[in-house]
């Protein structure tokens, strides 16, 4: 296995950068973990300030844990009152990761009114049908299913993926973007908000997809996704006039806006501390 040497002022926490619910191609295995990652079959694990890894270089692993980042001045950027102050102490080392626009798009629209298993049977089963094989580490494993592939098939064999009602979401996604290669191109380039009004002309996108598919795929850190669980921690610690209260779109803008006002920059790291912290992502798998 490959390794790298973790630095001592650069902290980072494999467990609770693949548990914390960001990506779906995960699951834990022997000690460590095991995935599937833009085609590529890796296993992983974390010996202190040591990485083990099989199935990617080493470039790959840095870039898609973003160990390029400073974190402790990411971490002291947002450290701006005691309830996240007490997310960073307890789960430091959480990093975002770099996900491919494409397959986060695609388990984005398949998350609506659903949880993380679920999410992760429909991703699975997309790619065991229609995705390339993959030798790796731990046997044959199957790549995310290109957009052409998706669109390629037809909507009743989609929907025996268990995508139900998001079948229709996934097919009008895969043809456009089949249709147009250069689309998270296209995204990138654009300032946060037009991105993120971009993202919404994809059916079955809505304010909080978006916000999930910016942070996670394309590096806009001040994406701040609000789930019920989100909603409720801000409205506990930071906006006590929401506690009890639905997270209408209003109030989903609402504490968007004031996450970015008040955390900066890096406002989607507070929000995965927040959540890692009091969210369901501590409850055992």
């Amino acid at each position: 296995m490959t390794t790298i040497t973790l630095g001592p002022d650069q902290p980072f926490d494999l467990d609770r950068t693949l548990s914390c619910g960001q990506a779906f191609r995960w699951e834990k295995a022997e000690g460590g973990w095991q995935g599937v990652v833009d085609g590529r079959a890796i296993r992983i694990r974390q010996e202190g300030s040591l990485l083990a890894f099989a199935g990617a270089d080493a470039e790959f692993v840095r870039d898609y844990f973003r160990l390029d980042q400073d974190l402790p001045a990411i971490l002291s950027s947002i450290d701006r009152d005691p309830a996240i102050g007490a997310a960073i102490r307890e789960c430091r080392g959480l990093r975002l990761v770099r996900q491919q626009p494409w397959e986060c798009l695609v388990s984005y629209l398949c998350a609506t009114n659903t949880n993380i298993p679920a999410v992760k049977r429909r991703v699975a089963l997309m790619a065991e049908r229609y995705g390339r094989s993959i030798d790796g580490p731990s046997g044959t494993t199957y790549a995310f299913p290109e957009p052409e592939a998706l669109a390629a098939i037809t909507h009743s064999d989609l929907r025996d993926c268990k995508l139900g009602y998001r079948t229709d979401y996934v097919c009008e996604a895969a043809a456009f973007v089949a249709e147009h290669p250069d689309w998270a191109e296209r995204v990138a380039a654009l300032p946060f908000e037009e991105a993120r009004q971009a993202l919404m002309h994809f059916k079955g996108i809505g304010p909080k997809a978006a916000d999930c598919v910016l942070l996670f795929a394309f590096g806009f850190l001040e994406a701040f996704p609000v789930d019920v669980w989100i909603h409720r921690i801000v409205a506990e610690a930071y906006l006590p006039e929401l506690v009890g209260r639905s997270c209408t779109p209003a109030e989903y803008e609402r504490i968007r806006r004031f996450a970015r006002e008040h955390f900066g920059e890096y406002a989607g790291y507070a929000q995965e501390y927040l959540y890692c912290a009091r969210g369901p992502a501590r409850r055992p798998q």
